[in-house]
């Protein structure tokens, strides 16, 4: 059981009251234990000021004094105000300046103590100031027994929330820790604690937040420390535990329907392979049947780059399966998708006496009509649809296998509601998305993980290339080169959510300037935005070969698999993520012949944005194209959505602290495996869980 003191609400500590409690919450701080959580962004070294008069240009500087006047100054910019203050201490005076934050008129007063860190700088004839610094008022009557709270230190700096300042939290946090016991429980095992040196949860709150005088201020902003390393740690086990924990549970959960396989199987199982495997497909296959002729349900990750040929291997399950009499089901996030596996899996099992069907949004109702009480029946072997799939009037008779594509595009609900739709039925879990390690260990701690490498016999990795927009008619005469040839084009228009009409319209414009500039060629316009069966038409006539050119937004970028086409060329290529721009390239390469990729700029682009497209022009490895991106996007980003589980971390940086994850995840399983971990653990674990994760629940 988690201490009690640590789950106190917010409201209840000195200073806090139902308003602030109310904007603490907004940011997801309701107890007391959360504040302790959410650390200083930077620290400060407060305990050697800088005096006025010791300050130089260039250099980063805090100093504490009094406000001698304040207010906004006239500048000859029309709309532009600038609010400045006159700061004096015991040796000299400095201006400190703001633009445009007129509001701090009401803020920044005369005789007010104020404490200002921020870059020192020449301003013309008004000689040094402070341009725009972070500061603090300092009450003239501090509470007692905080009176170094703020300045004479190393000072933690909070993000401020809503109504709380940096200064009040700053305060909080300073009366919630002397509040806690002197004997704190402690998630992290004594043996750890002892082998890495690390202080006590209590220690290490406490030196996190206000670290001793003479702490390495580099290694504090870093996050470094002992202290601050050993939170990380605990942020990162107790989650690992969780994971293994319930890992543990499903291994001892009974599946009704397993799957046996023998020499009758193999042979069903081989007839339908349209080629031979690769070394990658026939090694995660092993895995995938190990696990179907388990007594418990597999949960497994098939991690494959675009192309590694992850489908077949699913097909092949799915034969295990259905020659067992059972039933399968496979979820695509999207129509297109969803209808391509369709048509992949009708091809693949041709001849074979399986039924397969399709249940999309798309789908009439006279049909489904018939197609739900024959799901129900059994007489329907494989389903393949949308979240159609997970409606409540779905039934399966016998849903053994669960396969979901792209599963970073569902949410923890839909996962869950399609495999309870079995009897504790395996679940195999596909991405084209490379997941890096770190990733990996956190959103699918709790799932086994195959990972296919390399590309299918006979096809040639993609060569791609970046080019100014000013270059755009070498991109056109690759064009015309390549249908010449008798292939086909994609160019690639974004589309980003917060300017979608104006994307859309430049789309079109792009589409009606292509057909112009190749008036002798097929050209046609794809957008989310059209009616499925419009869509569907469109594709259908480029899968044919009657269309030369598509132009297109991101609807392709999952899975639309066409051998014929041979270059993209993509626009605004500074405006896509790393991840996408990947996937993106994905739909060409698809046959026996070269492809390229030529990705087009406009500038003026920024360095993240030049590093993305160096990252491309460098390398077709999915894997490291995902570890570049996690390390450019961050892991908040990384899938562009937090609704597929990726925990919520509190001190923990899945870029940063690469080591202790792993140490975490180790330490996690070995514990848990090997029925070490103690009662008391392995409660506060679940506790955490359901507070912290939500959805994500052990036990």
């Amino acid at each position: 059981m988690a201490d009690a003191v640590m789950q106190t609400p917010l409201q209840y500590l000195k200073g806090v009251g139902p308003r602030k409690a109310a904007d603490l919450k907004k940011a997801g701080l309701n107890t007391v234990e959360d504040l302790l959580f959410r650390f200083p962004r930077r620290y400060e070294d407060r305990s050697q000021l800088q005096k006025i008069i010791s300050l130089r240009p260039g250099m980063n500087a805090a100093i504490s004094g009094t406000v001698l006047n304040a207010g906004l100054a006239h500048t000859r910019r029309p709309g532009f105000k600038l609010f400045s203050a006159l700061i004096q201490d015991d040796s000299g005076q400095v201006q400190a300046v703001w633009p445009n934050q007129a509001f701090l008129k009401d803020v920044v007063k005369s005789k007010q103590k104020i404490v200002l860190f921020g870059k020192v700088e020449i301003w013309g004839s008004r000689g040094l100031q402070i341009t725009d610094p972070e500061f603090e008022i300092v009450s003239e009557d501090p509470v007692p027994g905080e009176i170094q709270l703020h300045t004479g230190r190393i000072v933690p700096v909070y993000e401020r929330t809503f109504s709380v300042t940096t200064n009040m939290q700053r305060r909080f946090v300073w009366q919630a820790l002397k509040k806690l016991p002197a004997v704190l429980f402690d998630p992290v095992p004594d043996d750890i604690l002892s082998r890495q040196q690390w202080p006590s949860r209590l220690d290490a709150l406490r030196q996190a937040h206000f670290p001793a005088t003479g702490t390495a201020i580099d290694a504090l902003n870093n996050f470094q420390t002992a202290a601050q390393r050993r939170l990380v740690f605990e942020d990162f086990f107790v989650f690992q535990t969780g994971l293994a924990l319930r890992r543990q549970e499903n291994a001892q959960v009974r599946k009704r329907l397993v799957c046996a396989v023998d020499d009758r199987i193999r042979h069903c199982a081989r007839d339908v392979l349209p080629f031979k495997l690769t070394s990658g497909q026939r090694d995660a296959l092993a895995d995938i049947v190990a696990d179907m002729q388990r007594g418990w349900p597999m949960q497994r990750l098939l991690q494959g780059d675009v192309g590694a040929g992850k489908t077949i291997v699913a097909v092949v399950a799915a034969v295990v399966a259905m020659e067992n009499g059972f039933q399968v089901a496979v979820m695509a996030p999207t129509e297109i998708l969803a209808e391509q596996h369709y048509r992949t899996i009708v091809k693949t099992l041709q001849g074979k006496p399986y039924r397969v069907a399709l249940l999309s949004g798309r789908v009439t109702a006279a049909t489904r009509r018939d197609l739900l009480p024959a799901i129900e029946r059994g007489e329907i072997h494989l389903v393949v649809g949308t979240q159609a799939l997970v409606q409540e009037h779905v039934k399966f008779k016998a849903l053994a296998l669960a396969v979901i594509d792209e599963q970073h595009r569902f949410g923890v609900v839909q996962r869950g509601t399609l495999a309870a739709k079995g009897d504790n039925p395996d679940v195999l879990v596909m991405t084209a998305t490379p997941i890096p390690r770190t990733l990996a260990l956190t959103e699918c701690g709790d799932m086994e993980v195959s990972v296919i490498r390399g590309l299918p016999p006979g096809r040639l990795p993609v060569k791609t290339v970046v080019k100014p927009d000013s270059r755009r008619d070498e991109a056109y005469a690759m064009m015309r080169e390549e249908i010449r040839r008798g292939r086909q084009v994609y160019v690639i228009y974004p589309l980003v959510e917060d300017s979608e009409k104006i994307d859309l319209k430049a789309a079109t414009a792009m589409a009606a300037e292509i057909a112009r500039v190749f008036p002798e060629f097929n050209v046609a316009l794809l957008h989310g935005r059209m009616k499925g069966d419009d869509k569907e038409a469109i594709m259908r006539r480029y899968l044919a070969g009657e269309l030369n050119i598509l132009v297109s937004t991101t609807v392709v970028e999952v899975g639309v698999d066409v051998a014929n086409a041979t270059l993209m060329v993509v626009e605004h290529a500074e405006r896509f993520g790393l991840s996408q721009l990947h996937q993106l390239r994905g739909r060409i390469g698809r046959g026996t012949h070269q492809s390229t990729c030529v990705l087009l700029y406009q500038a003026p682009w920024s360095d993240e944005a030049r590093e993305r497209l160096r990252a491309m022009a460098e390398t077709n490895d999915g894997f490291v194209i995902a570890e570049r991106d996690l390390q450019l996007r961050g892991p908040g980003d990384f899938f562009g959505t937090r609704q597929h589980g990726l925990p919520t971390l509190r001190a923990g940086d899945l870029t940063r602290d690469v080591d202790l994850l792993e140490r975490a995840f180790v330490e996690a399983r070995t514990r848990v495996d090997s029925g070490t971990l103690s009662p008391a653990l392995a409660e506060y674990v679940r506790d955490v869980w359901q507070r912290q994760f939500g959805l994500i629940t052990v036990g």
